[in-house]
């Protein structure tokens, strides 16, 4: 995952706090002097593996404090597990077992474990066949090198070299969704996978060759085969993220930390076989007059009954809701915070309980936007997006959504052509990579006669407009839709892909809360000039919306709201219908789910 590390090493100055407690306030920018990264060991002396003495139901976690590694935390927990966190290079040579959800940018983890000893422990523990997961960054750590910001050495565990995927063959990066595997070889953790879907999100990949085929246990197509895990001995790491792939990723995780009582390989049903499309649910979320956080939608952006009170729309408390999409099959889960704390997005502590308890029982990828921007509080203390996106992050966000920020950054970038570094976007796609920050447009239809009226991208609309006008243009606007800007949805698109964006939700002012379906004409328009993913929302009503934004569109994924809400249209028929038109997707592995929830509370382990 591409991104440049935050950490303190005052932690482990003190070694008495885990990575896991580095405050931003507190951490340095490693990023200068990644490039010099070479693998060293700090002191000739030998290290040694000990077993822990510890109880069996402890798993020590390397969490080096970049990124959302509370999902990790909270499967390891739903499981049955403790966790241990490592504060020294000691703490990994005594693990019982030993999780590393590496998240950040490869040059900088490298440095990081480096400077702190970790790296030599890391190499000794996993020479040694100790229990080791890497997940993601914790795979890729474990090659020769990488050219990430590069090249780069790494741990030089695994021959080969991790590089970027080629976006010239039409195949959009980051890589973000549910793919399938093809296991190579027997691998324990993967057992129950079978034809089932795991989520990826990546932009960097290890690719299988003669020199590593004795570690590859799966790999994942996207344009070319490359490694999707790795096994050899008690030594397992995988590419994809379990503790977001639902009930399947659950029982990879499961298999690892108990594995003496796994029995024989279970038979999974699924028809797996490349990228699926994904359906989404989201949220918006906002304090009603009573101030209760509730779940609303609006109609073209208005969220009030129209009711002599005049009151919030209210469909259902968001905790609850988001659990219940998740047993439903929805593959994401968005939230949009439009409560009353914009002026104060980190003193919203209502909204960041939201995403802390949805993430101890939601193992999908969260979403959330709303008020990530730098904002002053009214005692004058300065706050930038980055320390708001960080705390979101820190509560359990996988991505966060920008919106009007994003605009005008853009704005700002088409008068100057400048990048400043200094926008919402540019900073916590830095800090966190490109795949953790989706950009949500929000345009509003605007006819024309002739396209030269405009110095906007235009299309020829397929239903004219009210005065027979063929053409449009889809002006961009800001603060809820109630604030039109100069630029087009075209033009923010564009510009916002090469400012870092690595998804962008596409919503449409019109069409929203209509039912009538999405705008095919604005969703083609943007998804065939984008490289990276696009998420197709506003106006869904039918089953048959879905697969029309499927097969007239290059759509990654498709959002709905209100007909979840209101049970107008289930998840599950969504996905049914889809199936039945031939379109990949990601399908639930019940079985799985209900043999975890029976051993999570009774989980034992040796070694």
């Amino acid at each position: 995952m591409e991104a440049v590390a935050y950490v303190s090493f005052t932690s482990f100055a003190t070694k008495s706090l885990p990575f896991s407690s580095l405050s931003q306030s507190s951490v340095i920018n490693l990023h200068q002097n990644c490039h010099k990264n070479t693998l060293k060991s700090k002191s000739p002396r030998k290290l040694v593996v000990c077993a822990s003495s510890g109880s069996s139901s402890v798993v020590t976690l390397l969490d080096y404090g970049a990124g959302n590694v509370r999902s990790v935390r909270n499967a390891i927990r739903y499981l049955g597990f403790e966790i241990e966190d490592v504060r020294t290079p000691e703490d990994i040579l005594n693990a019982d077992r030993l999780i590393f959800p590496g998240v950040g940018a490869f040059a900088s983890a490298m440095d990081v474990l480096t400077k702190t000893g970790m790296a030599e422990a890391l190499c000794t523990y996993i020479k040694n066949d100790r229990p080791f997961l890497g997940i993601c960054l914790g795979l890729q750590l474990l090659f020769e090198s990488s050219d990430e910001n590069g090249p780069v050495n790494g741990l030089g565990l695994i021959p080969g070299v991790v590089g970027r995927f080629n976006s010239s063959n039409g195949f959009r990066v980051p890589h973000i969704g549910w793919n399938a595997l093809q296991v190579a070889k027997d691998s324990e953790i993967l057992d129950d996978v079978g034809d089932h879907h795991v989520y990826f999100v990546h932009s960097y990949r290890a690719m299988p060759s003669d020199d590593n085929k004795e570690w590859v246990s799966s790999t994942c197509n996207y344009g070319d085969d490359f490694v999707a895990s790795i096994r050899r001995g008690n030594v397992h790491a995988v590419q994809f993220h379990p503790e977001k792939s639902g009930d399947v990723g659950l029982s990879v995780l499961r298999r690892f930390l108990n594995p003496k009582s796994q029995g024989t390989k279970k038979s999974t049903q699924g028809k797996a076989s490349k990228l699926a499309k994904r359906v989404i649910a989201c949220l918006d979320v906002r304090a009603n007059d009573k101030g209760d956080l509730v779940v609303t939608k609006g109609d073209q952006y208005d969220v009030r009954e129209h009711t002599k009170e005049n009151e919030v729309r209210n469909l259902g408390k968001p905790v609850e809701l988001a659990g219940q999409y998740y047993k439903d099959g929805a593959d994401e889960v968005s939230f949009l915070n439009i409560t009353g704390f914009r002026d104060f997005p980190l003193g919203d502590l209502p909204m960041l309980q939201v995403l802390r308890h949805t993430s101890e029982n939601v193992f999908v990828p969260l979403t959330v936007g709303g008020g990530i921007r730098d904002f002053t509080d009214a005692n004058g203390r300065y706050y930038s997006s980055l320390e708001v996106a960080s705390e979101y992050f820190r509560s359990g966000a996988d991505k966060i959504s920008i919106g009007s920020d994003a605009v005008y950054a853009a704005e700002e970038y088409i008068k100057t052509k400048v990048k400043t570094g200094k926008s919402s976007l540019e900073q916590i796609s830095k800090v966190y990579g490109n795949q953790a920050v989706v950009v949500s447009i929000d345009p509003r239809r605007v006819y024309v006669k002739d396209p030269n009226d405009v110095q906007f991208k235009t299309i020829r609309v397929t239903k004219p407009g009210p005065n027979g006008e063929e053409y449009a243009w889809y002006q961009c606007t800001v603060n809820g839709g109630r604030e039109g800007r100069p630029i087009g949805a075209y033009e923010l698109a564009k510009v916002v892909e090469e400012l870092g964006a690595g998804e962008i939700l596409l919503n449409c002012i019109d069409c929203d809360g209509q039912g009538k379906g999405f705008d095919i004409d604005l969703i083609k328009l943007i998804s065939d000039a984008v490289s990276i993913p696009v998420i197709a929302s506003s106006g869904a009503g039918a089953v048959e919306h879905f697969s029309e934004v499927f097969m007239k569109t290059n759509a990654s994924a498709a959002l709905a709201a209100g007909i979840f809400h209101r049970k107008e249209v289930p998840i599950q028929s969504v996905k049914e219908h889809l199936l039945k038109e031939g379109i990949e997707l990601n399908q639930t592995m019940e079985a799985g789910l209900l043999e975890v929830r029976m051993e999570r509370a009774t989980t034992k382990i040796s070694y």
